[in-house]
């Protein structure tokens, strides 16, 4: 059947329906104006007249009923996770059929899961239906990912001034994008003279003394002077707008309207300042400023701790960055940043256990859980720890070497068990008769289903040279879902930027028809064994549950 890309929107009521949940308007809102901005250069979309989205009504859920303006925002947010050309895009009439949008929103799922998103209780037809509290909380994932993706020591590595001189950088390291924010602005209040600091984006912002006095302080030369004119206005709302003003002279009015400034909207407000520290971070470069310690013997500069800087954040490779992704999505509490510093204090691995095996942790009696005290607090972590090994061998990985101790220093060997936890995580989903299936059974599966749609593109194991051209993750698709593949979109994978196309565009296709993969497409063009096993795996899932359905 054919549906219309221009959905009905009057099963929905204006903010509450019984059916759908209540939602917040404000955000509603502030949603609407971020995407008009980030996406008002898309040609597509404009096509399509999907923008701008009016502000009043239910025009927001109407266009994500397609699944399209979804994906798009997915790659706005994390860039080249989406290979746009696989979108199925409404015909000339602009009707678009359900199994394509169920397609699209199921690409939509997939690619949010895989930039760390945490989905629950979340269908492709809750999109489709566009339930607004689900979609509201979605968009929110997903605009927060890319908000706070570059509040880093690696894109801005004159965020060592916030640290106090008795503070590490590993501090700085395990601070959350709201902690970091936080100092950020107190940074630049004492930078302009004001008094004030913040410890939150709600109570302490209300009055918007600090966001007058933040934005003189960022204020670029060729965009200002800003002035505190708006500090003279005694009317709270009067005077947010004003301030507003001043925001949206130097083009960085976002998110919040003066109402959500005096009420302390904690989610918009946060959103406001992330968005505005991206803008203008105005930090010192690392290498222009010094730490000096005036009790101790020696005075001590940043140059000296530069390669200590450049070794925390060299440590995350793209394979630990599709396994914190992979943490993340299964809601791992509070968001892993960096995988060595955030896995510690062994509580977000003991989550992960809880996940990928339910009820094998015993949270009462083994789990020692925050504050942790100055005094004994590093061996209730390391205490986790160890527990969080003795569940890894429980389940048979492989652990030699590797104890608590090597969790809570942040080793490499955290790597070790991380992985093996994905692994068995993934294998899972192909589970046969009971027995999990091995590398070797694996890859005759795959080999079986590619000959049989009479392609020859088998392979012998998850090193070969051969997959890095993708040609053999795509047959395997295509003889899963006769007929996805578009065979034209496919380069003949003779440099590295043909590989990287074709490795995003066959990750993309295996996430339409179902499958959940958390592999970047540089894993594929340089042929990472451990990431092209759960590529496969993956794609093997789809096609074991439909052999199940038939």
């Amino acid at each position: 059947p054919l549906v219309s890309a221009s959905w009905d929107s009057s099963v929905l009521s204006s903010g509450i329906n019984a059916e759908y949940g209540t939602y917040s308007e404000e955000e509603k809102l502030a949603f609407v104006d971020w995407i008009n901005f980030r996406l008002e250069k898309d040609e597509q979309l404009k096509t399509l007249r999907m923008l701008p989205i009016a502000e009043d009504g239910e025009a927001l859920f109407k266009a994500l009923h397609n699944g399209i303006l979804m994906n798009k925002l997915v790659n706005d947010s994390v860039n080249d996770t989406v290979d746009e050309r696989a979108l199925n895009m409404p015909d000339a009439n602009g009707k678009l059929s359900i199994f394509k949008i169920q397609e699209n929103q199921t690409l939509a799922l997939n690619s949010c899961l895989a930039i760390g998103c945490y989905v629950i209780s979340i269908g492709a037809q809750d999109l489709i239906d566009a339930k607004p509290h689900l979609c509201l909380g979605l968009l929110w994932q997903i605009i927060r990912i890319g908000l706070m993706a570059k509040i880093t020591l690696k894109d801005c590595p004159g965020l060592r001034a916030l640290l106090d001189e008795y503070e590490s950088l590993e501090q700085l390291l395990s601070m959350s994008p709201e902690e970091i924010l936080c100092r950020w602005v107190n940074y630049q209040l004492n930078k302009v003279g004001c008094k004030r600091t913040v410890k939150n984006f709600t109570s302490d912002i209300k009055d918007s003394e600090v966001y007058a006095h933040l934005l003189c302080a960022v204020c670029p030369e060729d965009k200002g002077p800003i002035g505190l004119e708006p500090l003279n206005i005694q009317d709270l709302t009067k005077r947010a707008e004003l301030v507003l003003k001043n925001a949206e002279a130097i083009e960085a009015r976002s998110f919040v309207r003066a109402r959500d400034i005096v009420s302390g909207n904690q989610k918009l407000n946060l959103a406001f300042v992330a968005n505005l520290f991206n803008m203008y971070p105005a930090m010192d470069d690392a290498g222009e400023f010094e730490i000096i310690e005036e009790t101790r013997e020696e005075k001590i500069y940043v140059d000296d701790l530069l390669d200590e800087f450049e070794c925390a954040l060299a440590q995350e490779s793209r394979e630990d960055l599709a396994m914190r992704n992979w943490m993340n999505s299964l809601g791992a509490t509070p968001r892993v940043k960096y995988i060595y510093e955030d896995l510690k204090d062994g509580l977000a691995i003991l989550q992960l256990f809880d996940k990928i095996k339910p009820g094998c942790v015993d949270w009462q009696k083994r789990v020692n859980t925050p504050p942790f005290k100055a005094l004994g607090g590093k061996m209730k972590q390391i205490e986790n720890c160890n527990y969080a090994i003795e569940l890894g061998k429980e389940l048979s990985f492989v652990l030699v070497g590797i104890d608590g101790n090597n969790l809570h220093d942040g080793d490499k060997l955290t790597l070790a068990l991380v992985w093996q936890m994905m692994r068995f995580y993934t294998l899972q989903l192909i589970t046969h008769d009971g027995k999990v299936l091995k590398d070797n059974e694996i890859i005759a599966w795959c080999n079986e289903k590619i000959t049989g749609a009479g392609k020859d593109s088998n392979f012998s194991n998850f090193k070969d040279a051969s997959l890095a051209n993708s040609r053999a993750i795509v047959d395997l698709i295509e003889a899963i879902r006769p007929g996805h593949i578009n065979y034209d979109l496919l380069t003949a994978a003779s440099n590295d930027e043909e590989k990287f196309l074709n490795a995003k565009y066959a990750i993309t296709m295996a996430r339409k028809i179902g499958a959940r993969i958390f592999a970047l497409p540089e894993d594929i063009a340089d042929v990472n064994p451990k990431m092209m096993m759960t590529v496969f795996a993956c794609i093997m899932s789809v096609g074991f549950a439909k052999d199940q359905m038939k």
